[in-house]
């Protein structure tokens, strides 16, 4: 199907946008999508792409956009597929498999997020410089594919380290303030209890989630950079006071995501 997939799509953009190979791609989280709906060149529907799924989740446009931004071919999701929406988890990461062969060398993986640290506020843009997988499977269990990656791969450093040393550097020069911290994944959909809130900040994260580790995860493996930009777009349960609802998200995604696009044009241009 991977094969499939990719010739697919490289005779859409030879039809289109003739020898166009991205060397960015990038998966744009709940209420970031206007970054491709500003530079497409080349939309095509998750539904008519074989192998892919359609995000079912207010603020996922589900299309696999091409662009060129800042002198670079990028390829952007607008929209991914999330592990509680019943997916199996090759099919989460398959599009990333998906922009490896297409000749992608580095992926900027964002999200939504709940503040887990007490001095994070609703609409800040966060630094993933490491994650943990609390969502009890892995996206490379299963057999291997040797001629992408190891069957046993590090991760001692998933994001990379020089990269986002770049990101804090652009977002400074740029007056953006950038956030720091570990990311943790769980399933969903259901958002986090207070305990389990608690025990995400015992064990040393700073945001939680429901994406991004395993995109994160099988990219490294890949041998692709990984960036990875989370928007705080609430504080988690037991430090919000107020219920948590999917409507906040995308308000605070929508007050963040002017900085959030300078951020990462600029940070393209700088890869």
């Amino acid at each position: 199907m991977l094969n499939q997939t990719v010739d697919f799509i490289t005779d859409k953009l030879k039809g289109n946008l003739g020898n166009f190979v991205p060397e960015i791609g990038i998966v744009l989280g709940s209420g970031l999508g206007e970054l491709a709906d500003e530079y497409c060149q080349l939309a095509i529907p998750y539904s008519e792409i074989p192998g892919f799924e359609t995000s079912q989740v207010s603020g996922h446009k589900s299309r696999l956009v091409f662009a060129e931004i800042n002198e670079k071919k990028v390829v952007m999701m607008q929209g991914r597929f999330h592990y509680y929406e019943g997916h199996s988890m090759t099919k989460v990461v398959f599009p990333i498999k998906v922009m490896k062969k297409l000749g992608v060398k580095t992926v900027i993986l964002t999200n939504a997020a709940g503040g887990v640290n007490p001095a994070f506020n609703p609409s800040d843009l966060m630094l993933i410089t490491d994650h943990i997988n609390n969502m009890h499977v892995n996206p490379l269990i299963g057999p291997n594919d040797d001629s992408m990656g190891l069957r046993f791969p590090d991760m001692s450093e998933v994001y990379s380290a020089e990269l986002n040393e770049m990101v804090k550097k652009t977002a400074a020069r740029l007056g953006i303030d950038l956030q720091e911290g570990v990311y943790l994944a769980l399933t969903g959909p259901s958002y986090e209890t207070p305990a389990e809130v608690k025990m995400a900040r015992i064990i040393g994260a700073d945001a939680v989630g429901m994406s991004t580790v395993p995109e994160a995860t099988v990219a490294k493996w890949a041998g692709m950079d990984v960036i990875g930009i989370s928007c705080i777009c609430n504080s988690a349960a037991g430090v919000s006071t107020v219920a948590l609802s999917h409507e906040d998200v995308i308000r605070a995604a929508n007050i963040a995501k002017d900085r959030f696009k300078t951020l990462v044009k600029e940070v393209i241009k700088k890869i």
